[in-house]
């Protein structure tokens, strides 16, 4: 990164020849908000304690910064935003954001992963507050800042959900511009701890369905390492709609997802879903 320059996920950029932070630290961080009535379309929805809470919100935290590239990014608007031009949040001011109705929070975006400091003290603060505390990500944190943000789930009743966007490296570099190592050895990570509290799930795991690239098989191979950790693990199989680069694709098709649905099982995983049945098609 030469001198001005931004980093891959635009919080960074270098200065006199060292990095500087523009946003995403425990001070500021570059994010939307809004209350989310419960139960909601979460990825965890069918297994979370939040779909039970009729009448409760969910805070829900947009971070506008990733570190993947996906060619299928359904959330790309993150991209124009810029910390020069956003008005930053304060982990405060995020967590002064919740009232007695505020059930829970979940970290999203893009990508909380990019902006971990911020989300870690924010998170930390609704803890206090009695909030219980979920992530969205790719799992692509340093994995000491996972292991917090997996301790402050298991002590407020939230939950990590994991998106496994594939499980072979060069189909996930070719869909996100990025490894998968780091995803495959976090979620390993978290998975050690699934057993201290399985109900509602600690870990949870999803993979997007996208038409000629994350076929039954793929699932399958996925499934596999997921059962390999723990079989109880609950999988999402998310159904796709055309996005970002992507937007020639057809929608996930019936018959797609139930193959994929079936592969999980016989991988030996014995809580499988497919989300997002609205969006599926019969195009293919």
């Amino acid at each position: 990164m030469g001198e001005g320059e931004r980093g891959f996920c635009g919080m960074r950029t270098a200065r006199g020849g060292r990095l500087a932070h523009l946003a995403g630290t425990a001070a500021t961080g570059m994010l939307e908000w809004y209350r989310d009535p419960l139960p909601t379309n979460c990825v965890a929805d069918w297994v979370c304690a939040g779909s039970r809470r009729i009448g409760c919100h969910n805070l829900a935290v947009f971070y506008a910064s990733c570190t993947l590239d996906c060619l299928f990014c359904q959330n790309w608007h993150f991209r124009e935003a810029a910390p020069e031009r956003s008005r930053l949040v304060s982990a405060a001011e995020l967590a002064a954001a919740a009232n007695p109705r505020t059930f829970c929070v979940c970290f999203f975006g893009g990508d909380p992963a990019s902006q971990m400091p911020h989300a870690l003290v924010a998170g930390r603060r609704l803890a206090e507050a009695g909030v219980a505390v979920c992530w969205e990500t790719a799992g692509t944190s340093n994995p000491k800042l996972l292991d917090h943000a997996v301790e402050i789930s298991l002590r407020t009743g939230g939950c990590i959900k994991f998106d496994l966007k594939a499980f072979d490296e060069g189909l996930h570099t070719a869909l996100t511009g990025a490894s998968n190592r780091r995803t495959l050895e976090n979620f390993a990570r978290a998975a050690r701890r699934f057993g201290e509290r399985p109900e509602p799930p600690l870990v949870v795991a999803s993979t997007l369905l996208v038409p000629g690239y994350v076929d039954a098989e793929e699932v399958r191979r996925t499934a596999r390492f997921i059962a390999a950790l723990d079989p109880e693990i609950p999988y999402a199989l998310l159904g796709f709609a055309p996005h970002f680069r992507m937007s020639d694709l057809p929608r996930t098709s019936v018959r797609h997802a139930e193959e994929a649905a079936a592969a999980a099982r016989s991988a030996g995983l014995k809580n499988v879903r497919i989300g997002n049945r609205h969006l599926l098609s019969h195009e293919y």
